[in-house]
């Protein structure tokens, strides 16, 4: 069985708001049984699965963690939505707060207009994938951070155990920075295909303005706040 299932149902379980003992009952089997499946200890059948999603209502690839969607839906690039496809229903009206999240969340959205522009530029499938890698930490790290911020909610949503998801986290973000850094120097680490010599796009702050005329003061304020976090201040 699937190492993500023990921890979904269990997830589902505590979601509804049912004990054990009910969930149990409400799917024909031992409350015994029941804990060994949401402990890994033992595996079920495939007709059990069924009657899970069934009584859940969920799709059984949600139960076997082959997809993030409890319908079983797949995402294909074209339904993905644009960033800004929610208008302006998540901004906090009325709260003077409200503006340094919005205006912060631009300066990000438009830095990375420009760096996946340079990187459609390389045209390097592993350099993107491990750059995408980085940056998707980056923000798994912070959602959890912030997730974990109420004790209300279910950590059953995440795999890795609360006291090991910030080392994890940590050194894959190290491990797809070094990979990265190792493509644009031409190696190839784990067989990776680096990009070819000289594809990486010359640039400057003159360059970037006349590339990316929406985009470029953005980054350019990016690089000039993140110096300033790092305690180092442009002579």
């Amino acid at each position: 069985m699937n190492i993500d299932f023990a921890r979904i149902i269990t997830l589902l379980r505590k979601e509804r708001g049912s004990s054990q003992k009910k969930a149990a009952q409400d799917l024909g089997i031992s409350q015994a049984l029941l804990s060994h499946y949401e402990k890994g200890i033992r595996e079920c059948g495939l007709d059990f699965v069924v009657k899970v999603a069934d009584y859940y209502g969920v799709s059984c690839d949600y139960l076997l963690g082959r997809t993030p969607e409890r319908s079983g839906a797949t995402i294909s690039v074209e339904e993905i939505p644009e960033p800004d496809a929610g208008g302006r229903d998540n901004i906090l009206h009325g709260r003077k707060e409200s503006l340094l999240p919005v205006l912060n969340k631009k300066l990000l959205a438009n830095s990375l207009n420009i760096l996946y522009g340079a990187l459609q530029r390389i045209n390097c499938r592993a350099l993107t994938s491990e750059v995408s890698a980085y940056l998707s930490l980056a923000v798994y790290r912070v959602f959890r951070l912030l997730y974990s911020a109420n004790s209300k909610n279910p950590q059953g949503l995440f795999a890795v155990p609360p006291r090991q998801y910030d080392g994890r986290s940590r050194a894959a973000q190290e491990i797809a920075l070094s990979n990265a850094s190792c493509l644009l120097a031409g190696e190839g680490p784990d067989g990776m295909e680096p990009p070819e010599k000289g594809s990486a796009p010359s640039s400057s702050p003159e360059k970037l303005s006349e590339d990316y005329p929406l985009f470029a003061t953005s980054l350019l304020n990016l690089v000039q706040n993140a110096e300033k976090r790092m305690g180092v201040k442009k002579a």
